[in-house]
């Protein structure tokens, strides 16, 4: 009797035993080997589930001479099921640049960027799935494009002109579809002793029955009289553009097709 109590109490002890747990899965190595990708992934990413995809494309100069208005351009259109997509640079004192959501519009998206120094940059495209894809290239620069002030600052007509937007649209041609959107807006980073943040917060593309094609979250670092390119894809008829600064000013346009 004594004997099968021990081996009863033994038994019982062996299935109270919590497993030690396992190593976690080995995260992917960031292809351009940035020192800041792991601050990158905790504070950008907040441990989220992500790939570095090919698929998701960013374009931009090897070298950009202009610190203050560096072309990027991204192309995510080789996913599906995009739902956000979220541009960031590494080495920016403003992290974030923007986020855009293409609604009902192809992930496209082409702007103009301010850069402190060089760094990666990088376009994270947030699928159905919840999985973050990642693209990014590295960007060399002279730096000072978010510590620099603004060239609007400096002349009156800017107050006159705020938030005015001018628009073009292809309908033929390589280019048919796109659209191109220039806003008026000194964009400041706050950076600048003296000079608060300054900068367009919100941009919404919509149909003529006001479905949302495309919406944009927008930070300081996105230059000056920001200048978006969109792909309004196969919608068709008049759309309106709408916005807001983070100091309540609006704009609200119509743009022909």
């Amino acid at each position: 009797m004594i004997k099968l109590t021990s081996a009863l109490a033994c038994a019982l002890l062996l299935a109270n035993i919590t497993p030690l747990p396992t190593q976690a899965a080995e995260r992917p190595s960031d292809p351009l080997a940035s020192p800041r990708w792991g601050d990158m992934e905790k504070g950008i990413l907040s441990g989220a589930t992500y790939v570095f995809d090919a698929r998701v494309k960013v374009e931009a100069p090897d070298t950009a001479e202009n610190p203050l208005n560096v072309p990027i351009t991204i192309d995510a259109t080789g996913l599906s099921d995009v739902k956000e997509i979220l541009v960031f640079a590494d080495f920016n004192p403003i992290l974030e640049i923007l986020r855009f959501y293409p609604d009902a519009a192809p992930a496209y998206l082409g702007f103009r960027v301010k850069l402190q120094q060089s760094t990666p940059v990088r376009a994270a495209v947030r699928t159905g799935d919840g999985v973050w894809h990642i693209g990014g290239t590295l960007v060399n620069t002279v730096g000072g494009g978010c510590t620099a002030p603004s060239m609007g600052a400096t002349s009156p007509e800017w107050q006159k002109r705020l938030n005015e937007v001018t628009t073009r649209t292809w309908n033929e041609g390589p280019m048919s579809g796109r659209l191109r959107m220039r806003i008026i807006h000194p964009m400041d980073t706050g950076l600048i002793p003296g000079i608060p943040p300054f900068h367009i917060e919100s941009v919404v593309l919509s149909d003529e029955a006001g479905r949302p094609l495309a919406r944009l979250e927008v930070s300081q670092p996105v230059s000056e009289n920001p200048v978006f390119t969109l792909n309004r894809g196969s919608t068709t008829g008049t759309l309106n553009a709408r916005g807001r600064d983070n100091n309540g000013n609006t704009f609200n346009v119509r743009i022909p097709q």
